[in-house]
């Protein structure tokens, strides 16, 4: 975990300790009124092997974190959840219901008893090391990769061959970090056959693309960042892997003060369905920034504009350390617009992706905009240095400014449908 996710569960800590308090026959209890909750709104995050720090499958060990747990929900910082909720309805909306916040504080409040263990629900269960269920299909780097005790770590790229021989639709990936406190993010790319896109890259190598980047046909298959959840697609709607495909793993790893080995694990789930709907990731974005230094409240904007009729499923804003707050706007060709997702305290830590209840529906020549806002002040206690102005680049002291989106487009067709119509370039004398 990186030291920033530490410091947040440190300040929301504070001192674990509860006051004594007189047995309450009518308090709620761990096993009867809390267990439950904890299923529903915080194991997937909080047992061993995921992202949150501490375990909560049990009451022996919730217990030392009673006091902070109620800070926690009482402050809504857990569970992470930062859309306003004055724009836009989401179906994954992780936020608390007031009846469950009262619940835990009053179980706190009463000395946090455990109950009689027989009224525990019966346990969620998870398939150990996967969110997805069990993969039909998995795989790993062939090769530990060394992350060195300090210094800035350039983003490795591992090429693992797939050996497919006929295509498949995934509809469901996960990618499992094999050492979370080194790995910052993983992006496993799809590169398919015929691609020229890192071709001097070889099987289990990690290898550095040149400056200014390598071009190629390659497609986002799914990500790993700490908050943001495996790519799980409704029946009928799938990405895919044509026969002779590879996956290109790009790797983030942060030095954290002590050397350490990471082989991560990217695992698929085949669509059992007949596919009806291909699934791309997009985004609107743009490098062409530069934050002055002490600025509190900077600016960036992008768009992206549809070609062709397309459904936006989900929204996920990436930022840095500097991200103050993000905005997503549908904007129609008959002038009308809607604000689909406003993130106005944006939070580096909790990269999360926020599904609207409904597809929002985007006809050919409508756009996408996004506006972000960055914070390079002194009062942001995430600011690598304010006294530099900040440009676009790959590491969490640089910026970035990315709104992904994914969405669905018929079977037969491809991303080049929906992308944007090249101008033709004006003839000299226009």
């Amino acid at each position: 975990m990186n030291w920033l996710l530490k410091r947040e569960f440190a300040l929301i800590i504070g001192a674990c300790g509860i006051v004594a308090a007189a047995p309450n026959t009518n308090a709620p209890t761990f096993s009867k009124d809390v267990a439950p909750i904890m299923e529903a709104h915080c194991q997937s995050c909080h047992r061993p092997g995921e992202t949150a720090p501490f375990s909560l499958l049990s009451y022996k060990e919730a217990r030392p974190w009673a006091a902070s747990i109620k800070e926690a929900v009482q402050l809504r910082k857990m569970p992470p959840w930062y859309a306003d909720p004055h724009y836009g309805h989401f179906r994954n909306d992780r936020t608390l219901e007031q009846k469950d916040v009262d619940t835990i504080v009053a179980w706190v409040n009463a000395g946090a008893p455990e109950g009689n263990p027989k009224d525990l629900p019966k346990p969620v269960a998870f398939v150990d090391g996967w969110n997805i269920g069990k993969p039909d299909m998995a795989i790993t780097m062939p090769a530990k990769f060394d992350v060195p005790a300090s210094g800035t770590i350039e983003y490795q790229y591992i090429l693992v061959p797939l050996n497919l021989t006929e295509d498949k639709w995934v509809q469901m990936a996960e990618v499992r970090p094999g050492n979370r406190a080194l790995v910052h993010h993983v992006i496993a790319f799809i590169r398919p056959p015929g691609s020229k896109w890192m071709a001097d890259a070889q099987p289990g190598v990690p290898y550095v693309p040149k400056k200014g980047g390598e071009e190629g046909e390659n497609e986002f298959l799914v990500g790993y960042a700490p908050g943001l959840p495996p790519g799980i697609l409704p029946a009928g709607r799938g990405k895919l892997l044509k026969a002779g495909s590879d996956i290109i793993l790009q790797m983030h790893y942060t030095a954290n003060g002590k050397p350490g080995t990471d082989q991560t694990t990217v695992g698929f789930v085949w669509a059992k369905e007949p596919v009806k709907e291909r699934v791309y990731t997009i985004a609107a974005t743009t490098n062409k920034f530069a934050i002055p230094p002490g600025d509190p409240n900077y600016e960036v904007d992008s768009a992206f504009e549809f070609g062709g009729e397309a459904h936006v499923f989900s929204l996920i804003p990436h930022m840095h350390l500097r991200g103050k707050d993000f905005l997503f706007k549908a904007v129609y060709p008959t002038g009308e617009s809607q604000v689909l997702l406003s993130v106005p305290h944006y939070d580096f830590n909790w990269q999360l992706e926020y599904e609207p209840q409904q597809d929002i529906i985007m006809p050919k020549g409508s756009r996408i905009e996004c506006v972000a806002h960055y914070d390079n002040s002194p009062n942001n206690p995430n600011n690598p240095d304010a006294t530099k102005e900040v440009h676009y680049g790959d590491q969490s002291w640089e910026e970035m400014m990315f709104g992904f989106f994914n969405v669905a487009i018929d079977v037969d067709k491809d991303l080049r449908s929906i992308m944007p119509e090249r101008k033709p370039k004006p003839k000299p004398g226009d």
